[in-house]
Formats: C-alpha cells, structure tokens, sequence
C-alpha cells in the first residue's frame, strides 16, 4: 500500500510540472492522468466508520424511525381518538365501584393521556396522566387483542412522553390500585424529545418559565397554582354577577396614557397614523360608563406598564377593576373584606393560610400564617407616619416645606428616593417604609394624601387627604380603592399637578384627560371604585414569592445563541470521538487536492 502511494504521489508530482508548462494537451499529460486513475483504482476502498448514535440522537433517530414505519400522514398522528370518559371520570367513577383484584370484562371503556412511566415485561405497565390525574395501564396477556408478536410489539412501541388511546375494561390490581386492562393501545401523538427523568427531574428556575409546556407535563403538582389562579377569577366574577354589576369590555390601546400613575408602552397605529399607549389601567373608561348610566361595571382583564420586573412586577398583569354609583370607599372596605375572605375559606376551608418566605440572606425559610378572618385591620396613614416619625407632617402636603421635610425624613430614616424628588414619590417611600413592613395579615392602609391621589375624592372630614385605601398582604399592596373624584374643576387641578411632575421628570404621572373631563361636565354620581391585582393576591394563595410562578408565559428576556446550547445536551466522549472518526474519513486523501 505504501509504494502504491509512493507511485501515485510521482505520477502526481509529474501531472503538476507538465500544468506549469502549460502541456495539459499533450499525449503525455493525457497518459500520466490515465495512469493516475489506473493507480488509483488499484488502492483499497476505505472502510466507512459505522457512527454509533447516542443519547438524545439515538432516541430521535429511533422515534423518527417509528413515525416512518406507521406513516406520519396515517397511523403516527390519528385526527381523532373516540373517548368514553377523561381520566378524572374514569378515575372517579371506577374508584370505588371495583374491588380488589376484580376486572369488569362488561364494561368497555376508552380513556386517553400522555405516558410518564413504563415497565414492560410478560405484562406491561404503563403510567398515564391526563388533565393531571394518573391511572395505571394494564397490558396483560389473555386481556389484550393480538397474539404473543403483537403483545411483544406493541408493549415496546411507547416511550415516556407519549401521548396514547387505551380500548380496555376497568379493574384493580392485586395490590388495588385502580388500572383499565388494555385491550388495544394506539399512539395518538409521538414524543421526540427525552423528558427529564424522573431523578433529576425539571428544577432549574428560568428554563421552566421559558418552557412552561414541560414544566406542566414534569411537574405536574405545578399546574395547582394555576387552577387556583382560574378559581380566584371566578369566584370575584361570580361575586360581582350576584351583586348586579355588569362585566365589560375598555380599550387596550388610548391615544392618552392615563387611570394610574405608571409609564407605558408606546405602539402605533398605521391606519390611523397615530401614536398609541398600551392602557395601564381601565379606569377612566369604566367611570365612563357610570356617566352614562351603567351604575354597577367591572373588567378583568391585562393591563400593561413599561417598568421593571423583580419578584411582584410584571409588565403586562391581570387585574379586576369594578365601579359602584352611589357607595364609597367605606362600602368597599367591606365589601373587600367579604370577597376576600369568602376565597380564601372557599380554598382553604379556614381563615388562615401558611406562607414560607426566603430570608433576606437566603439561608433560611420564614414560615407564616396569614388570617385573612374580617374585620382587616386599619392604618391612618399620616397620622401613623406621623406618630413613627415623632413630628407632625406640614401642610399642605404640596409645598416646598413639605418637599424639604419628607427629605430630611428619608434622610433620618436611611431610605433613598431616585430623582425626581417630587412629593408623591417621597410619601411613598416613607410608606413602604414605615407602614408596608407591618402588613402581614391583610391590612388597609387608609386616606393618603391628595398629592398621592389624582383621582380620589377628598376626604369629607379633611380636605387634605382623600377617602383612598390599599390593601396589604404579606408587605405587598393587593388592592387600591377610593371614593372617586366627581368634580370636573378639582380633576382639572389634580390633572395638571400631574402634569407639573411630569414636566420634572415623573415619566410616570398621568396627562391631562380632556376627553375624561368632558364626561365628568356630564355628571358622574358618587362612586366608589376599586381595583385588584390577580396575580398578586394568586401569589399569596400559593404560597409563591416569584409572580412568575403564577404566570404561564411571564415576561422574559430573549436567549441568545450561548443560553440556547443550555437545553442542548452535551456531546459525550463516545460521540466525539465518533465524529472526530467521521471527519477524517471525509477529509482528502495523501496526494489529492481539497475541493474549495
């Protein structure tokens, strides 16, 4: 082989020479190339390397196979599977209907979920969950259709994450657990992908909000918090609807950011050639539709705010918003404590509900118990403030005295502010401060100050503040609710309050509504108005510190091609060397040029 190669390297070397003489049609050019290939030909072909697939290859490779042997556009994904009954009834109606070791032969049923374990044997088991709930497979001989082939066939045909028809009779194992004895299986849909083993399972934070869909399907105790979520929705749905009031519908795009003091999102509309806000809050128009008439409204729905995102903030959220003609923020004191209170003894059978919250160190748990048992308890908020700080607050709370002694206060108090220092952001920091830190239990934080309160009503005993609570749990507002501003000259001056801040640098402060003001001129009664973060309050009802947790698509930043290797798995050994084997028998052999 080696003077083989040696005769093909002169022959070449000769090729090469009569090039750069420019004799390519010369006899003698013409015999060396024929010689060449005569030489050769007379070389042994190389052996191609057999490359052995593995890990998430193989399975692929050995799914991908299943799905050409049944037909992707036949048998590997049916249209339909006819079902007698989910899981959940299945399971419900089986449960107790059959006894120890007993098998209902009479009484046929079909039930359908996606497969989390299997142990195949001369009876194969299979662990099947549907809408969350789990029941055993049974494949056993004598019960299913088909001979010792097929048996032996289609019991190694599924894979964890399948997803698969069962025909078969219900029946309990010798050891009771509830099962339906397969008569015939039938994969529905194939999984490619390996899942998480059961050992290693899924944990790592920021993949499952990126891939909630294997979240749900690993950790199936995870889907709890979201069916709590749809719970609380509807209970304050059902609330409302009992009470009269009506559910609407507001815009999610304005040509005015206003309803609440946030900075928005900006979008545009093309027909109309306009510059657009995503609404941050729905308030205005549903106090809209109390001018016109609809005396009891509510909305549940997103609302949108270009701010940060940390533990209790996303930019997009859910909230309900209702307005009542003819109450105020007394009448929703209670009506919240009820609503409230009813969820949580509709959840929990009880008042009282655990909470576990990381340390600040992180080292350790805190546990809790919330009680959310009405009456809630009460904090005047200046008056606390000021028995806190042991001053009294000047007045009005507008000023520039005020501006210098709110600073002096946080300065005392080691708290920071970023700019702009208005009065507005100062009073809240000391809020959050002083007052949040002790709202634990559900707590109402009461009458904060006009400069606070753009859309609240004054307060009928001081005109200095308004007739406004929050609600706390757990140090996190859950609610704002006040008795609304029903004066069109007083919005007017509110508004442009707000828009003196704005002009200092409060990205966040509210314009000036004309459209809003125009409606008031007509008479809006009145009213009491109240709104309710779901996500917030589903936070403290699952014991959850992150509100990404009780999102199914939360808000996150795009991966980039390093943080989308994370989900690729690592080349083992045995690959790579695979590969390396691969490479080098396609590289160019001793003697020939490489293509370019």
């Amino acid at each position: 082989m080696a003077d083989l190669k040696a005769q093909i390297a002169e022959v070449a070397s000769q090729v090469k020479e009569l090039q750069k003489q420019d004799k390519k049609d010369t006899e003698e050019y013409a015999e060396l190339v024929n010689k060449m290939k005569d030489l050769r030909s007379q070389m042994a072909p190389v052996k191609e390397k057999k490359v052995v697939l593995t890990g998430e290859a193989a399975y692929l490779a050995e799914r991908m196979a299943l799905i050409e042997k049944l037909g992707e556009k036949k048998d590997a994904y049916p249209h339909k599977f006819a079902t007698t009954c989910t899981v959940e009834e299945y399971v419900k109606k089986y449960a107790e209907a059959v006894g120890e070791g007993e098998r209902l032969d009479d009484k046929p049923e079909a039930i359908a979920g996606r497969i989390h374990s299997a142990r195949t044997g001369k009876t194969a088991f299979f662990d099947i969950i549907g809408n969350g709930v789990p029941c055993q497979v049974v494949m056993a001989p004598g019960v299913f259709e088909g001979d010792d082939a097929k048996f032996k066939e289609v019991s190694k045909m599924f894979r964890r994450g399948d997803i698969i028809g069962i025909n078969g009779v219900p029946g309990k194992s010798k050891t009771g657990e509830l099962s339906i004895f397969a008569k015939s299986l039938t994969l529905l849909t194939p999984c490619l992908k390996m899942l998480p083993t059961d050992h290693y399972g899924f944990k790592d934070q920021e993949q499952r909000y990126r891939q909630r869909y294997l979240d749900l399907i690993v950790n199936v105790k995870n889907r709890k918090t979201f069916e709590t979520r749809s719970t609380i929705i509807r209970h304050i749905r059902e609330y409302l609807d009992t009470r009269g009031f009506l559910e609407v519908e507001t815009p999610m795009m304005n040509t005015l950011a206003g309803g609440a003091t946030a900075r928005p999102f900006i979008t545009r509309h093309n027909d109309l050639d306009l510059e657009m806000f995503m609404r941050v809050a729905p308030e205005l128009h549903l106090k809209m539709c109390i001018v016109g008439g609809l005396e009891r409204v509510y909305e549940i729905g997103r609302n949108f705010r270009n701010e940060g995102i940390d533990l209790t903030h996303n930019p997009e959220f859910t909230s309900c918003e209702f307005y009542w003609a003819y109450a105020d923020y007394y009448d929703l004191m209670r009506e919240t404590e009820e609503m409230v209170s009813s969820l949580v003894l509709k959840l929990f059978g009880s008042y009282k509900v655990p909470f576990t919250l990381d340390s600040k160190e992180g080292k350790s748990k805190e546990e809790y118990v919330i009680d959310f048992k009405p009456p809630f308890r009460r904090i005047h908020m200046i008056p606390e403030l000021e028995k806190i700080v042991g001053e009294k607050f000047p007045s009005p709370l507008e000023s520039k005295e005020a501006t210098a002694f709110l600073m002096k206060a946080l300065e005392k108090a080691d708290v920071k502010c970023e700019p702009p220092h208005t009065n507005a952001r100062l009073l809240d920091k000391l809020v959050d401060h002083y007052l949040e830190s002790q709202c634990v239990n559900p707590t109402f934080i009461c009458d904060h100050p006009k400069v606070m309160s753009p859309l609240a009503k004054w307060h009928r005993d001081n005109e200095d503040i308004t007739e406004r609570f929050e609600l706390f749990v757990m140090r996190k507002e859950v609610c704002n609710a006040y008795t609304e501003l029903n004066s069109p000259m007083t919005q007017r001056e509110r508004f442009e309050g707000q828009a003196a801040d704005k002009a200092a640098g409060d990205d966040e402060a509210q314009p000036v509504d004309e459209g809003f003001i125009t409606s008031l001129e007509y008479g809006l009664p009145p009213t009491a108005g109240w709104g309710l973060g779901i996500d917030r309050l589903t936070m403290m009802l699952t014991n959850q510190m992150n509100i990404k947790e009780v999102l199914l698509f939360p808000a996150m930043k795009p991966q980039d091609e390093k943080e989308d290797k994370k989900d690729v798995k690592k080349e083992t050994k045995q690959e790579k060397k695979d590969r390396k084997k691969a490479e080098k028998a396609a590289a160019p052999k001793d003697g020939e040029k490489k293509e370019e």
